[in-house]
């Protein structure tokens, strides 16, 4: 079962819902006791509530906020796992005394790790500049899995720290002589290139360069951490295949690293924008194609698209939405007796993945619920009690009518469960685009610019554009968060194959593709 997710959600109502000792590795850069103005990154509907909940009161408030969802991280944390939490000069020591240390306790305490990102340095006559942050390292017991980082280093810088001559052998291989250490006189060759490939211990202070506007993996993200910063982290408390969780996902570099590192991971946030610009972070460094069904992940959201779930994979769909009933699917795709899984008790439950079900429907499943447990369905009709459910996404009027005289004519109960009594349904964006050509020169090359216009109940939050976009290998965006919805791009002669993807406030998405020919002039398919 696939166990990586990305949710929309309160992160304190998701972590209720966890087991307990589940997770291996908690990573959390929750928003800083700051300006509030700058605590505004996304601006969708989610984060301003999520803001407004903390900034009710002063600090008092805020750590009582935080605590409450730290509890529930220690708790499911497993007993070897880890906690590091991101935080600045403006809360640090409240969050130390007041969060970490009651619950975590001080003798589980392992480092207050400093984050030097440098950076320009402006002159300030009141203070000295601010360039770090604070990273509080706990475990939650004692047989916490903890591996010392490492960190590479240059022949130049080894050389320097140990202050000796180097030597070559015949062999071609550079080497220094080490002193052998207290009470032994022989010395002994320390090969540098194995030096360097074992890396050097590092210590409690991270020099690594913040991001600037000009770096690759910069999305747009004003926090955005490095994924040099989230490596070193997730190295260090786990292995490969353990549970990552982080809470608070922001920007989504804790997930993409996770996921390059074969870790499993959980990622929560409050915020549409966050979630599905982690999931599209996620899509430029994968060549499967993900979608709800994907082996990859699960994405969790507040609503689902009518259109996707009607038209999907059938068998998948059973299986997928038994589930989300609270049940157990069957997992036999042929000779499961018109069953498709069944409730906590055994009670079975039958999917249609249609509209206007039918009474013919109705008429074969009390047969079909008595063949798959006989006993418990007369059980059933003993107590009064349903003998199977019928979900779909809408029954006709004779199904209803023949539920009906089942109960009223042979006390026989069956339930029928529309799709949008279990999760909530709504419509994906609908998407235009123009494409204008704005200029063009000798060597046929075309200045083109392109329009997307995108319409949803919920609103459009923004738009995503791959303009090499391959279907076999699905959509990787080139620009993952555009807000107006308009690019300009130069193509060369040939055909060109660009994806546009409109998001809404629910996080439901519509994916537009613009197929170019450029030679002489433009052509549209």
């Amino acid at each position: 079962m696939c166990i990586n997710k990305l949710i929309l959600g309160d992160n304190l109502d998701i972590l209720k819902a966890m087991e307990s000792e589940t997770v291996d590795l908690i990573y959390l850069d929750p928003p800083f006791f700051s300006n509030k103005n700058y605590e505004i990154i996304w601006g969708d509907a989610g984060e301003v509530r999520s803001f407004q909940d903390r900034w009710e009161g002063g600090i008092s408030h805020y750590i009582a906020w935080l605590k409450e969802r730290v509890e529930h991280m220690h708790r499911v944390l497993k007993p070897t796992g880890c906690l590091f939490l991101h935080c600045d000069w403006h809360a640090n020591a409240y969050i130390r005394v007041e969060i970490l240390d009651r619950l975590f306790g001080m003798n589980n305490f392992r480092n207050e790790i400093v984050w030097h990102y440098g950076s320009r340095l402006m002159h300030n006559n009141r203070k000295i500049n601010a360039k770090h942050d604070t990273i509080f390292f706990y475990s939650k017991t004692e047989q916490a899995k903890i591996e010392t980082p490492v960190a590479e280093w240059t022949k130049e810088e080894f050389i320097k720290t140990k202050r000796q001559a180097v030597h070559v052998d015949k062999d071609g291989r550079e080497y220094i002589w080490q002193d052998a250490g207290k009470g032994k006189s022989k010395a002994y060759k320390r090969y540098i290139d194995e030096v360097l490939e074992k890396g050097k211990a590092i210590d409690d202070v991270w020099s690594i360069p913040i991001l600037t506007s000009s770096d690759k993996e910069r999305i747009g993200y004003p926090t955005q951490k490095p994924k040099a910063l989230l490596e070193r982290i997730i190295k260090c408390a786990s292995n490969e295949g353990d549970l990552i969780l982080d809470p608070f996902v922001g920007g989504g570099t804790s997930v993409v690293v996770a996921d390059k590192l074969n870790r499993r991971w959980i990622g929560i946030d409050q915020s549409v924008q966050a979630v599905k610009v982690t999931e599209l972070r996620l899509q430029q460094q994968t060549d499967l194609f993900t979608s709800l069904y994907a082996n990859s992940y699960t994405l969790q959201l507040y609503k689902y698209d009518y259109d996707t779930l009607r038209y999907t994979n059938a068998f998948e769909f059973e299986g997928w939405i038994v589930q989300q009933f609270g049940g157990t699917s069957n997992t036999k795709q042929r000779g499961d007796k018109g069953i498709d899984g069944k409730t906590s008790d055994g009670t079975p439950i039958q999917v249609k993945r249609s509209d206007n079900v039918s009474r013919e429907v109705i008429d074969k499943f009390p047969t079909a619920a008595k063949r798959y447990d006989a006993s418990l369905f007369d059980k059933n009709v003993k107590n009064g009690m349903p003998v199977g459910y019928v979900i779909a996404f809408s029954f006709g009027r004779g199904a209803v009518e023949e539920v009906a005289r089942l109960k009223l004519k042979e006390n026989i109960i069956v339930e029928l469960v529309t799709v949008d009594r279990i999760i909530p349904l709504s419509r994906k964006p609908n998407i235009t685009v123009e494409v204008n050509e704005l200029s063009r020169n000798a060597g046929g090359e075309r200045d083109i610019e392109f329009i997307a216009t995108a319409g949803s109940d919920a609103g459009i939050e923004f738009y995503s554009w791959d303009f090499d976009y391959d279907e076999s290998k699905g959509f990787k965006p080139i620009v993952i968060r555009d807000l107006e919805g308009r690019q300009q791009r130069r193509l060369t002669a040939g055909y060109h194959n660009i994806a546009v993807k409109a998001v809404d406030n629910n996080g439901l998405e519509s994916l537009e593709t613009i197929k170019l020919k450029v030679n002489g002039v433009l052509e549209r398919n």
